[in-house]
């Protein structure tokens, strides 16, 4: 169910928050019933610790043009970067003779980096919340968001807690679950496109500001939040497998791990401004809730 009149709430909107240590933000949420069971304040410089992450490499999807490498990703001043560059490097990939796109290339012009959970730590149900200040621009796409373990995508489920791209050439600010539809590969989708320009009408300084994404998931549905401002809701009878190894199953009822990437144009993320590059996505914080 998509959040009723969402200009409003926008209007609402706490366009600046500031951090919390771990021991506020579980003391605040206790009155609530939960607890802190994982998290990631990012406060050793070096590289992410290597416990908590994994990384992607290589090209992964939807055809974008950045090679994700672990040299893109350090946590320096308690803050996680991702960095977004036009460089040139070869590609591990290249195949020629390609069967997909990931194998057309010898050189990928852009590189930026990927880490997530998987592995090493998933949980089903529960509050996340992460703190983060985003990069804006033409062909950037940041993400946060959660994959299942089970079933291959989309049946296993995906959680998009936040993503930025352009979307006929304008901006926006995305919170959206995917889960299957009756053929491998289908995705039925429930999304939510905010023009950015909502943000940037309220506060001109929105970009250089920390926000903090925040997902409630239980039993009954998945609620996606920015600020504290409700964005998008999908509850859980809606989110169904149709088809595939997981048909008649909720990929919602069970662990999915966590992503955070920074993507540079593809499919979505769309033209890249050269201009604006380097680009750095900055996290302050990670943290996993359950009750």
């Amino acid at each position: 169910m998509r959040t009723p009149l969402l200009t409003t709430l926008l209007a609402l909107l706490v366009c600046f928050s500031s951090a919390q240590t771990p021991r506020k933000a579980a003391n605040a949420y206790r009155s609530e019933g939960y607890r802190l069971v994982w998290s990631d304040e990012f406060d050793r410089d070096g590289r992410p610790d290597a416990r908590k992450w994994r990384y992607e490499i290589g090209f992964e999807r939807n055809q974008e043009a950045q090679y994700y490498q672990r040299e893109n990703a350090w946590c320096k001043d308690g803050l996680l970067v991702i960095e977004g560059r036009k460089e040139r490097r070869i590609s591990h990939e290249y195949n020629p003779n390609p069967t997909w796109w990931d194998q057309k290339a010898l050189y990928a012009d852009y590189t930026s980096a990927s880490i997530n959970t998987r592995g090493k730590f998933t949980f089903r149900y529960g509050r996340l919340e992460v703190r983060a200040r985003i990069p804006v621009g033409k062909g950037s796409w940041p993400a946060i968001w959660l994959l299942g373990t089970a079933n291959s995508w989309p049946h296993c489920g995906e959680i998009d807690v936040m993503e930025y791209y352009h979307i006929g050439g304008h901006p926006h600010i995305l919170a959206n679950a995917a889960w299957g539809g009756r053929k491998a590969g289908d995705a039925v989708w429930d999304d939510i496109k905010i023009p950015y320009s909502y943000f940037t009408d309220l506060d001109s300084e929105w970009a250089n500001k920390f926000h903090i994404w925040r997902m409630d998931w239980d039993e009954e549905s998945i609620r996606i939040y920015l600020d504290d401002i409700l964005l998008n809701e999908i509850p859980a009878w809606k989110s169904i497998n149709l088809g595939g190894g997981g048909k008649g199953t909720n990929p919602f009822s069970r662990e999915h791990y966590i992503l955070l990437n920074l993507a540079l144009g593809g499919n979505n993320g769309g033209p890249i401004d050269d201009s604006i590059l380097p680009l750095s996505y900055e996290v302050d914080y990670v943290r996993v809730y359950q009750k």
